[in-house]
């Protein structure tokens, strides 16, 4: 199957952090709309939050747009090891999670984001429908499309599926508004065999490249 792979030791280590965490809902109905909410998916056996990977780009995109207030959204899954439940599940809460902005908080630009398994959630949002081993993406409702800015992705593990490959090239919707980073050698996105260039991303500059990216899109 297409997330498979990661089962080779594939944890992701996350460092705490203060996030909005629940199916949807944040932790304070009556906070004011942010400018901008990142809503990010980390990846296999991180605790719940946003990951390390998930937290240095919100850290870095705050960074970069000014005044701007950017608020961060944990995507509410198991990032387990039974792929076959965990990333369906993920896949369902960004989906609320995005539904529910669009409801609440219509001028807030957001932004799609996920680490390793993570990424494989986003991709299950945002890929035109195809099967993808014996999973079939689900993209967000089309009147949902417009209220997401940005996309970023780490360790994606679609390039690694048969006919898979970057997600800008996959998704007609959001291919344009995408980024896919994928570090030299990464065994779960490259043909390479390197589990430390899996955990990589901080240090080798790709979340900062992402965070520029992204910043471009949110002007």
């Amino acid at each position: 199957m297409w997330l498979r792979r990661l089962g080779f030791l594939a944890v992701v280590w996350a460092a705490p952090a203060a996030v909005l965490i629940g199916v949807g809902t944040p932790a304070a109905a009556a906070d004011p709309c942010p400018d901008i909410e990142v809503i990010f998916a980390r990846g296999t056996g991180a605790d719940p939050g946003l990951g390390f990977v998930g937290d240095a780009f919100v850290d870095a995109l705050r960074s970069r747009v000014g005044g701007r207030s950017v608020a961060a959204y944990a995507v509410n899954y198991p990032a387990g090891w039974d792929f076959d439940t965990s990333a369906p599940q993920g896949a369902a809460d960004t989906t609320a999670r995005v539904q529910w902005m669009a409801d609440n908080c219509p001028a807030t630009k957001l932004v799609l984001g996920g680490m390793s398994q993570g990424a494989g959630v986003i991709d299950l949002v945002t890929v035109d429908p195809r099967p993808l081993g014996h999973f079939t993406p689900t993209p967000l409702p089309a009147p949902l499309a417009d209220h997401v800015a940005a996309v970023a992705v780490f360790g994606n593990p679609l390039r690694n599926v048969g006919g898979g490959g970057p997600l800008p090239a996959l998704s007609g919707t959001y291919g344009p508004r995408t980024i896919d980073m994928c570090a030299l050698d990464d065994l779960f996105c490259s043909r390479g065999l390197s589990l430390p260039a899996h955990f990589a991303y901080v240090k080798n500059g790709m979340v900062d490249q992402a965070a520029d990216f992204v910043a471009g899109k949110l002007q």
